[in-house]
């Protein structure tokens, strides 16, 4: 077995050249002769050498900013966890030199995305991570970064023009598949079944679309069907949303809502409770602490976890391991379709995955 402490001068005199000669291969300075660099090429291979990243890093005294864009988690619990992600990640790098700064956007409006995007772009960060929630608004910063060829990672929501280091996030045309199959199972009375987007410009929000559509299509697959599939878009600032919403939740005829997003299945599962209607299936997201009351009470069937705090963590580290070790990192990372239930809830939440 290899001697994992190898030294440079072990190598040095395994080689038969000199301490100077192996730190010019190792770190690809200087001139080296083809003699002697063949020599040393040999015995790193015969001794399966790993040089030590960190320590190298650490040596060089570079520190790395890293830039993450995303909307203010004081908005929506969902950032909350992402934002909780990040300074967690900032906590593990930072012994290591990586230093992490926030850009929050109003989650609501595309200009105040557009200038922090702008501002971040003016920073000249060494990376950034962004939650590009606004489709059309962010092909132009892409373009930007581009041009200054900073890495960036998507998380949450995958643009395909973007052309990004890494996406983290999931399946969302998958996801709304899912949605749908857990709203149709069991179901044999005929009826509606409601997609529900609750404070979202739903025509500028890609995330959004896919799950609609995978869940279109889900019941357009099945062919022949009992139910009829009807979408509300509903805004809380509206002074009719409480109406319009009262009204979606005592059609006899509703079996079932599809929620897109985990603040919605929250107001949701509220006006659920508030109106007795526990015979309506609802299907939301994300294991929030609003979200788990009603879960637990029986007002929310089943949450698709997006695991958002995992999802910008994970960003940090892909960026990380780009700048800093300047490994390669996956252009897609994929989490998997969590479906969690009133009965696996805590045993989920104890397990350490979340």
């Amino acid at each position: 077995m290899v001697d994992k402490n190898i030294r440079i001068k072990d190598i040095a005199k395994l080689a038969g050249v000199s301490v100077g000669t192996v730190d010019r291969v190792l770190h690809n300075r200087g001139r080296v002769s083809p003699e002697a660099l063949k020599k040393v090429t040999e015995v790193m291979e015969q001794i399966d050498y790993k040089p030590n990243l960190i320590a190298r890093t650490l040596g060089s005294n570079k520190n790395y900013r890293i830039a993450a864009l995303l909307p203010d988690p004081k908005q929506d619990p969902y950032w909350a966890q992402s934002n909780l992600g990040i300074t967690q990640a900032q906590t593990e790098w930072a012994q290591y030199g990586i230093q992490v700064e926030l850009f929050l956007f109003d989650l609501l409006d595309k200009s105040s995305f557009q200038k922090t995007a702008h501002q971040v772009y003016l920073a000249k960060p060494d990376g950034i991570l962004i939650a590009p929630i606004f489709y059309h608004e962010a092909l132009p910063i892409f373009e930007l970064f581009r041009e200054t060829d900073i890495p960036y990672v998507l998380f949450n929501t995958n643009i395909a023009e973007a052309a990004p280091l890494s996406f983290i996030g999931q399946n969302l045309y998958q996801s709304g598949r899912v949605g749908a199959e857990l709203l149709h199972f069991g179901q044999h009375e005929p009826g509606t079944l409601a997609v529900l987007h609750i404070d979202e410009d739903i025509h500028d929000s890609v995330h959004l679309l896919e799950k609609e559509k995978g869940f279109r299509e889900y019941f357009q697959d099945k062919g022949k069907i009992n139910f009829t599939i009807i979408d509300f878009i509903l805004n809380p600032k509206d002074p009719s949303f409480n109406n319009q919403l009262e009204q979606l939740l005592q059609d006899n005829s509703l079996r079932g809502i599809f929620v897109s997003t985990s603040k919605g299945t929250a107001v949701t599962a509220s006006f659920l409770e508030k109106l007795g209607k526990r015979d309506i299936r609802l299907v939301g997201y994300d294991i929030l602490e609003e979200n788990m009351k009603y879960l637990k009470s029986g007002i929310i069937d089943f949450l698709i976890n997006q695991n958002p705090k995992r999802q910008a963590s994970l960003g940090i580290s892909h960026l990380v391991n780009h700048l800093m070790f300047k490994k390669g990192t996956p252009g897609t990372d994929l989490f998997p379709l969590e479906v969690i239930t009133q009965q696996n809830v805590d045993s989920y939440l104890g397990s350490g995955i979340h």
